[in-house]
């Protein structure tokens, strides 16, 4: 066993997410065998925290179990396999499971903020700006067509640095944490969780994504499941539950990061700060996502962060949910 797997474990124990590392189903609701099953799809618990804090998936006509994933990339592999029925994941990430024919439509938007992710440093390095990044290596989770890929090269872009003038180098983020924590990386370009937690252990914020991510989040579902009526139902009542569930977390935040910090066992004081930032006000697709989305989509093309450009409007069903914004 390396070095490097040994500290990872030890730093999942010490953050408290030992149960988010890894992919695999959590929780799972009872129900009636003529009732519709979905599988949510999840990453580092956070959907499921604001259900279970919101409670709004009580009650529910369908039953549901949760599928747990570090990242978006596990994440879409479950997708395009039809291991699960729903994912979430930010813009880019959508974008890329579709270039990797994953066959799914988008069905509903999340708002976040866009400080929720950025370029984090040791906080005795000598980089104090993103231009000190030329000739460095940074590491940027979880994989190509990452959110975390999207910060950095729009980082980079503003900076006037070449991205062939940085050496980038791509990482699960619980491997990558371990790294960080015992500082055998220096610059990492990551999300929450993560990201508020390596800024909680003493890293500095070189550049966060304000002014370059969207802040937009994509509820994804699956071909197969939108083809099945019982499912797609399930889909729509889903997503209805969503929106409760973000109208819930808006209004009641400290009881929002205290079941957060229950089921990550993450400290309240990074619980406070994820959720303050997540995206939970969901709504339906608009037209002025699409056009965001597709903004994306082509600067990813041009950028070479997709091989190919992405018709937006062809991976998105609008009609599928209507509940007024």
């Amino acid at each position: 066993m390396n070095a490097l797997h040994l500290s990872r474990r030890r730093w999942l124990q010490q953050a408290g997410v030992a149960s988010l590392g890894a992919a695999g189903f959590i929780g799972h609701h009872a129900a009636a065998q003529t009732q519709a099953a979905l599988v949510l799809g999840d990453q580092a618990g956070g959907l499921r925290a604001l259900f279970e804090a919101s409670r709004a998936l009580e009650g529910a006509p369908f039953a549901w179990r949760w599928a747990n994933f570090q990242g978006a990339a596990p994440l879409f592999e479950a997708h395009r396999s039809g291991a699960v029925d729903t994912a979430v994941a930010g813009d880019l990430p959508v974008l890329a499971a579709a270039v990797g024919k994953t066959p799914l439509k988008i069905v509903a938007t999340r708002v976040g903020k866009a400080e929720s992710l950025g370029i984090v440093v040791q906080p005795g390095s000598p980089l104090r700006s993103v231009a000190d990044l030329r000739g460095q290596t940074v590491i940027v989770s979880s994989a190509r067509g990452s959110i975390s890929q999207y910060q950095l090269y729009g980082a980079l872009e503003e900076a006037g640095v070449r991205r062939d003038e940085v050496t980038v180098k791509f990482v699960l983020p619980t491997d990558a944490a371990a790294a960080f924590a015992s500082k055998q990386i220096d610059a990492w370009a990551i999300f929450d969780p993560y990201y508020t937690i390596a800024l909680q252990q003493g890293g500095r914020i070189l550049r966060d994504g304000r002014g370059i991510n969207t802040a937009l989040g994509f509820i994804t579902a699956s071909e197969a499941a939108l083809a099945d009526a019982g499912k797609r139902a399930a889909i729509v009542q889903f997503l209805d539950r969503l929106a409760r569930a973000g109208d819930w977390a808006l209004a009641n935040p400290e009881a929002y990061a205290q079941a957060y910090t229950q089921l990550t066992r993450l400290p309240i004081e990074a619980a406070r700060t994820i959720t303050a930032r997540s995206a939970v006000a969901g709504r339906p697709v608009s037209e002025a996502d699409i056009v965001a989305l597709q903004t994306v989509a082509d600067r990813s093309a041009r950028d070479g962060i997709l091989p190919v450009r992405v018709d937006v409007r062809a991976i998105t069903d609008a009609q599928l949910w209507r509940r007024a914004a």
